[in-house]
């Protein structure tokens, strides 16, 4: 009696469906790490200086202070708070469309003042490790009369002080616009170099730990 062939142990559509299946847990992991674990940052100017070049690409921990809502950004569990020197990326106060950097140098509850690019923190003068400014530069934003935060604010300074649009000028920043903490550089570009890829790619910077 012959012997009835096996079927073939997979048919084309089980094969597609397997690759689809495999495709859609890619994606599915992909958005998840996005929305509560870690997202990808290009920085797109020079308010950072030295911490950050116009160029640089940088992940950020989202989970750093709480796992939020990935569509609203609303706080579901709060893990921590931040402190003092910190990176940060967050919504902006003034258009929502748009994501910043900078570093958090004023705390809720805190009275902050600057004089002559002096940084006081309730009246008393601290160390500004971060702080760069440019000997040509304009002296409007190294004064400021005393500021009080209030309560979930944060007051946020770009490490370039004469060059960054920051809580100077806007104002502070709500611990709802919080994204996360910049943790490390991933890649970096040199958008005005030459074509030459040695020339353009910082080598050194890549892998950096944001501190």
């Amino acid at each position: 009696m012959p012997q009835k062939e096996s079927e073939p142990k997979s048919t084309f559509g089980q094969v597609c469906l397997e690759y689809g299946q495999a495709i859609l847990l890619a994606v599915a992991l992909a958005l998840l790490i996005r929305s509560f674990l870690f997202q990808a940052f290009q920085i797109p100017s020079g308010s950072m200086i030295p911490t950050f070049l116009e160029g640089d690409r940088v992940l950020v921990k989202k989970f750093s202070y709480g796992l939020r809502n990935p569509i609203t950004n609303q706080i579901w569990v709060e893990i921590g708070r931040p402190e003092r020197w910190d990176v940060v990326v967050f919504i902006s106060p003034e258009d929502k469309s748009k994501d910043f950097v900078k570093r958090v140098v004023g705390l809720p509850g805190e009275t902050v003042a600057l004089a002559g690019g002096e940084i006081f923190i309730n009246g008393r003068k601290i160390e500004d490790p971060h702080g760069r400014y440019d000997p040509l530069g304009s002296p409007a934003l190294r004064n400021r009369a005393p500021v009080v935060i209030g309560e979930d604010q944060y007051f946020m300074m770009g490490d370039n002080r004469d060059h960054s649009s920051d809580s100077r000028v806007w104002g502070t920043v709500d611990f709802n616009l919080l994204k996360g903490r910049a943790w490390r550089l991933y890649w970096s570009w040199d958008p005005r170099a030459g074509r030459d890829l040695g020339e353009r790619l910082r080598y050194d910077r890549i892998g950096r730990q944001v501190e």
